[in-house]
């Protein structure tokens, strides 16, 4: 889905990633190749590396109660989405001055 929605689909895109086997099994591998995408990877095994993207994703799925996984995939991906879309146009930023 990301792929097909991609707002500038003749620039170069860089898919970086943790070590999860998720990333490191060859048929997501295969679809970055297949799409032109450059792959890069975390050092294996330090965490801090990606600590920004981490955190991020640890406050949406706490503060939003993403852990649930009872409403089936429709209901998550919807609050997924509205998470996000909240947490970056209406929660408050500190480090942001607003």
């Amino acid at each position: 889905m990301a792929l097909r929605s991609r707002h500038y689909p003749g620039s170069s895109l860089i898919h970086h990633s943790d070590r999860g086997t998720q990333y490191c099994c060859s048929a997501y591998v295969e679809i970055l190749v297949n799409h032109a995408i450059g792959i890069s990877m975390t050092h294996n095994g330090d965490p801090r590396e990606n600590a920004v993207a981490e955190r991020v994703n640890g406050i949406i799925k706490e503060e939003f109660s993403l852990y649930e996984s009872r409403f089936g995939w429709g209901a998550t991906f919807e609050r997924i989405k509205s998470s996000i879309r909240a947490y970056n146009e209406e929660r408050p930023h500190d480090s942001c001055d607003a």
